[in-house]
């Protein structure tokens, strides 16, 4: 730990957030807690409320949530790998996101875009086809 982090005994939740790589841009982090995105030890945080080492957070950011424990605090965002030492993400966590990735990669799997535009009969049809459906 540096010294800059060492004296930092607190930091708002959105800059955490922020400086922590997981949203994009302050204010994300912000509205993402003022929606109800982020958990702090199971209640609901204002995104002024100051984090601190060892807090628990549940971060839902898209169809991904994450439950991770805060192990470094900055108000800085940084490089991905000093990032990624700010907090540790359980293994149930990451477990359960491995799972909803294959399970929404085992589902694009079904799928086959055609290979090439459809031709002049093949157009037809599906207009004809969304005759039917209008009916």
């Amino acid at each position: 730990m540096t010294e800059a982090e060492a004296l930092v005994a607190s930091v708002r939740l959105d800059v955490w957030l922020w400086a922590a790589r997981f949203y994009r841009t302050r204010s994300l982090a912000k509205q993402a807690v003022e929606t109800g995105k982020v958990d702090v030890a199971g209640q609901r945080p204002k995104s002024s409320r100051a984090v601190r080492v060892g807090e628990q957070l549940q971060i839902s950011r898209g169809d991904e949530t994450y439950d991770v424990q805060v192990r470094g605090l900055s108000e800085m965002r940084g490089p991905a790998p000093v990032a990624q030492q700010l907090y540790e993400e359980s293994e149930a966590s990451r477990a359960r996101r491995a799972e909803l990735r294959a399970q929404r990669a085992a589902a694009a799997n079904g799928y086959q875009p055609p290979e090439h535009r459809p031709d002049k009969r093949a157009r037809r049809l599906i207009r004809a086809l969304g005759d039917i459906d209008a009916i």
